[in-house]
């Protein structure tokens, strides 16, 4: 018989949305019902923002009774995402530190939206980023439409299952890739110089954020295997900012070539970005030289 999943009905937000994507990949053939019906409620194997009880052994996961469900260690509130994650991320990852990453990119947000917690304010006027709450919103059915509500809800449910498989991914390998990473900055002679051996395909996007959080790194060697280049990226300040620890040579700006050759010195050098956070290489050898005569200039 398959399992019972309910949550409330009429309009929908983004914590009952991931909410009930959540419980489907626990239960992925279950039947999901949107009530407020007690004997549906009382019926249900997973019940997530409605019923005004708390109680993970039991699957009762609302966060809307006098005093709510309890805060995290940073004040944040849990919101029915949060409960249903905080008890089942761990066996769905198959990680407690995937479990916890996505409880710190993803998860977190949302539950301080839902009950009312500002994580951000805007930097430039009228200028707001669009968060995942309002890609929620859009599956909502407009004035205009009228009705169909459970019909939208059931489509952003699939659209958020679908992203948490996706998420989930992402962050294991991501993890994995965060240890490559900080092996070869164990085994690197000189703290200021990584190079990332060439057989992964890490990016630098990747490379750079586990590096900034080091003290040591200025500079990180790794092949593109999408440009087929070796590159020399400049690892920044830290990731909260697009500050850098030492930028490459500014007479290295822009150029491209036998100009960039001539300027470093370095046989074998293709290109080096005009914000001199990263240049490329044909070969290894070329951009580990770039990089000596970077943390020499």
């Amino acid at each position: 018989m398959p399992k019972k999943i309910v949550t409330h009905n009429a309009i929908f937000h983004s914590d009952d949305v991931f909410a009930v994507a959540t419980a489907l990949l626990i239960y992925p053939d279950a039947e999901v019902i949107r009530t407020r019906g007690e004997d549906l409620i009382r019926t249900a194997d997973i019940v997530l923002d409605v019923g005004e009880i708390y109680d993970a052994d039991k699957n009762r996961f609302d966060h809307h009774q006098f005093g709510g469900a309890g805060d995290r260690e940073n004040g944040i509130p849990y919101s029915s995402f949060g409960l249903i994650w905080k008890k089942f991320g761990e066996e769905i990852t198959g990680s407690r530190f995937v479990m916890e990453r996505i409880d710190q990119s993803l998860v977190q947000a949302i539950d301080a939206g839902d009950n009312g917690v500002d994580l951000f304010k805007p930097l430039v006027l009228g200028a707001k980023p669009y968060h995942i709450n309002k890609v929620i919103d859009q599956y909502r059915p407009t004035w205009k439409e009228g009705g169909g509500w459970d019909e939208r809800f059931l489509e952003c449910v699939g659209w958020a299952n679908g992203f948490l498989k996706r998420l989930i991914q992402v962050e294991r390998d991501m993890a994995e890739g965060e240890n490559v990473v900080l092996d070869a900055y164990r085994s690197a002679p000189d703290k200021r110089l990584v190079v990332i051996d060439e057989k992964y395909d890490l990016g630098r996007g990747l490379v750079t954020q586990v590096l900034s959080n080091l003290p040591e790194p200025f500079y990180v060697v790794l092949y593109r295997h999408d440009h087929q280049q070796w590159q020399l990226v400049a690892v920044r300040m830290n990731n909260d900012t697009f500050d850098l620890r030492k930028p490459l040579p500014e007479s290295w700006a822009a150029t491209h070539d036998a100009e960039l050759e001539k300027e470093s010195g370095v046989i074998g050098a293709l290109f080096c970005h005009r914000r001199c956070f990263m240049c490329t290489a044909k070969t290894r050898e070329a951009a580990i030289e770039l990089a000596q005569a970077a943390l020499n200039s």
